[in-house]
């Protein structure tokens, strides 16, 4: 793979002009993607009660690392995606695609993000500090070529939705660096992510409409199509759903009221990549979808609350011996 320099003669250019292009590829905007850290906040709080100045602390210390390293991952990302963002209708004006960036120093940043990220990891626990690494090395696997992830059919969904249960880990490791979330649970978020992921896989590959410039612009388009995108859509909601259910029927039963916003959210999200210039495609900008992001804040609020508040009602009327009736021997 080879890549074009930069245009010449940048130092003529101000000073604002020459370091933006470096700040729009560490891809700031998108630090709200780490929301999928707070779950993983508040589940280890339903557990574990630390002082409050320390949790504070270790919050926005373990924040500011978590967006660090995904900066670092977002800069690897752009440079290793350049030859392919430049076969896309809108990529192709990205500062490293238009080539408005000087390769090495793209480089030293995603070093110096990735570096600076594990340092302020090191403030809080050392749980983090592995969960974050994990997240940097998983930046690589998914975007350097011989392995490259995101080339390859399935393990391209699979291997960046990954980030979503260390995300949950960083959160949980923020508040309580011992122990760990359930397995059922962290199959669950995969799963979903995967779900969004397949579904902005499905909305680009449906914006493109070009069997030829999509395999051109995103190679695992070779692969797939509409109808093999939709399956796997269909696969990950259901596994991720039921893995959902598992931990609600073994850990906390009050998240079945829940069961059906949840849904909802998903339903919601998979509407919009059938639509023309989905907001499916940019999840950085889905804040801008009302009936999306009220139905999240529905379903994030009503898993908060039954997190914490107990229904002992629900004991007895999901009881696998009808209405508490004793079996007779």
């Amino acid at each position: 793979m080879s890549f074009a320099p930069a245009l010449p003669r940048t130092e003529r250019l101000p000073i604002v002009a020459r370091v933006s292009p470096y700040l729009n590829i560490a891809r700031f905007d998108h630090w709200v993607k780490n929301v999928f850290v707070l779950p993983g906040v508040v589940l280890s709080l339903s557990v574990f009660t630390p002082r409050w100045q320390e949790l504070v602390f270790h919050l926005v210390i373990g924040m500011l690392a978590v967006g660090c390293v995904a900066s670092s991952n977002y800069v690897l990302n752009e440079v290793m995606d350049a030859p392919f963002d430049r076969c896309h209708p809108t990529k192709r004006l990205r500062p490293v695609a238009s080539r408005r960036v000087y390769l090495p120093c793209a480089f030293a940043e995603w070093l110096f993000l990735g570096a600076l990220g594990l340092g302020l990891a090191k403030f809080v626990s050392g749980p983090l500090v592995w969960t974050l690494m994990m997240l940097w090395i998983m930046g690589i696997i998914y975007n350097v070529p011989p392995v490259r992830s995101k080339d390859l059919p399935y393990l391209d969904v699979l291997s960046e939705a990954v980030n979503n249960p260390l995300r949950m880990f960083a959160g949980w490791y923020i508040v309580r660096p011992l122990s760990s979330p359930p397995l059922s649970l962290l199959i669950s978020y995969w799963m979903i992510g995967c779900f969004f992921m397949a579904t902005k896989r499905y909305a680009e590959y449906k914006e493109l409409a070009d069997p030829a410039k999509s395999a051109a612009y995103r190679r695992s388009f070779a692969f797939y199509n509409e109808e093999r995108l939709l399956t796997s859509i269909m696969f990950y909601a259901s596994f991720g759903m039921l893995m959902l259910g598992a931990f609600i029927i073994r850990y906390r039963l009050e998240w079945i009221l829940a069961f059906p916003l949840v849904a909802l959210v998903m339903a919601i999200y998979l509407s919009l990549s059938f639509k023309p210039d989905s907001a499916a495609q940019r999840p950085e900008g889905l804040y801008r979808e009302p009936a999306l992001m009220s139905s999240v804040i529905v379903a994030a609020a009503v898993l908060t609350i039954f997190l914490f508040v107990s229904v002992p009602a629900l004991q007895r009327w999901f009881s696998p011996i009808p209405f508490g009736l004793s079996v007779r021997r």
